[in-house]
């Protein structure tokens, strides 16, 4: 029986967590499903970056163009990026309508820039059939959920990554209710996390707090930093490990120079392989003003390492479940931080590891299998 193509369309400027879960979500179709075969688009060149990767994983990509021109584009501030979101648009409007006319594919899943997707299916129709996947904490103001409501109308469905989106979709009536799914990110790779979190590393560090993520507004470095800042008057031999890239890096280096803490505050690029690092910190702290779910964070529990995390929309919350999978600290609040930082530093070791086994189970709905299993309800 031949197999019936599905597409992903997902640009991107720069290494985010969404990419990840796009080439998980493909590789979990080719890997389990008898019926359909899943190949990735290539807007602007973007996944050739990817490439060992998805030889790894036996992904094919398919080109919008023989010319890639991603290294052309800016890729940071919010201008920027806006104005490279708008080349990629214009460079793909024809050919992204051309594939889906011409090859058919059964199911076009999309998840970044997906304007133009959007903008194509409400023009035009197509025998293809398109799936919106929200990526990351929708921020839905009035002139949003306006165009959502015109172009949502030929989506025939759209998956959110928490219960909280699914709910906040569902309450602003944008589709039919049979249209929405909630359909966890497919982050955890069981296999390939065991393998890479055993490798041996060069690490020359211990006594360490780590934080994993752009250096962007959205992750608040500069909160962390502060509240450090704090901690270190107490514990001069404890340091802070960054492991990100963005166009925040110069001001959080000027702040870590100007607060003297060079020897304690170190940012590192984003690395591969994190989990060697990660498993060995006292814990991972997630600062974010916002994630949905937060990837890094389910990694952390994967890895069995302690958790201390902002109670940012959406997914922090559904995860922790009240501090019985790590510890939920209130958003920007410095003093509810420390507070959830002593209480830390107080747990017995039965009840961290506790904590860590809750947050371990946590996690299992987001494995590679399961997102199969609940993408293969959206897909029949």
């Amino acid at each position: 029986m031949k197999k019936k193509n599905i597409y992903y369309w997902s640009p991107f400027l720069t290494e985010i967590a969404t990419t990840k879960a796009v080439i998980n979500s493909a590789f979990s179709i080719n890997r389990y499903s008898k019926e359909y075969k899943a190949y990735i688009l290539d807007a602007s060149g973007e996944f050739s970056e990817k490439k060992e990767e998805l030889e790894e994983k036996n992904l094919k990509t398919i080109c919008l163009h023989k010319f890639k021109y991603i290294h052309l584009l800016p890729k940071f501030g919010k201008i920027s990026s806006r104005f490279s979101f708008i080349i990629i648009f214009i460079m793909s409007f024809f050919k992204l309508k051309k594939i889906i006319e011409i090859q058919k594919p059964k199911y076009l899943i999309i998840h970044l820039i997906t304007s133009l997707p959007l903008f194509l299916f409400t023009l035009f129709n197509f025998k293809t059939k398109c799936i919106l996947r929200i990526s990351g904490y929708p921020h839905l103001g009035f002139i949003r959920i306006f165009f959502w409501k015109i172009f949502l109308q030929k989506i025939h469905k759209i998956t959110c990554p928490t219960l909280a989106t699914y709910d906040l979709i569902k309450n602003l009536k944008l589709v039919p209710i049979d249209k929405l799914f909630f359909l966890p990110d497919p982050i955890i790779n069981v296999s390939e996390i065991n393998m890479l979190k055993s490798e041996v590393v060069e690490n020359k560090f211990n006594n360490y707090i780590i934080a994993i993520g752009r250096l962007t507004k959205q992750k608040n470095f500069s909160f962390l930093i502060d509240i450090f800042k704090k901690i270190n008057k107490n514990d001069k031999d404890l340091k802070l490990i960054i492991f990100g890239s963005g166009e925040e890096k110069k001001s959080l280096e000027k702040k870590i120079s100007f607060f003297s803490l060079n020897k304690n505050i170190q940012i590192f690029p984003y690395t591969k392989n994190i989990y060697p690092y990660l498993k060995n910190a006292n814990f991972f702290v997630l600062s974010s003003l916002w994630e949905d779910p937060g990837f890094v964070l389910l990694e952390s529990c994967f890895c069995r390492t302690f958790i201390i995390s902002s109670d940012c929309n959406n997914g922090p919350k559904e995860i922790i479940k009240q501090n019985k999978a790590g510890l939920l600290y209130e958003t920007r609040n410095e003093t509810d931080f420390l507070i959830k930082y002593k209480q830390f530093l107080n747990l017995s070791q039965s009840e961290i590891t506790l904590i860590k086994k809750n947050a371990l189970i946590a996690c299992k709905k987001f494995t590679i299998f399961n997102h199969y299993r609940e993408i293969r309800k959206v897909l029949n």
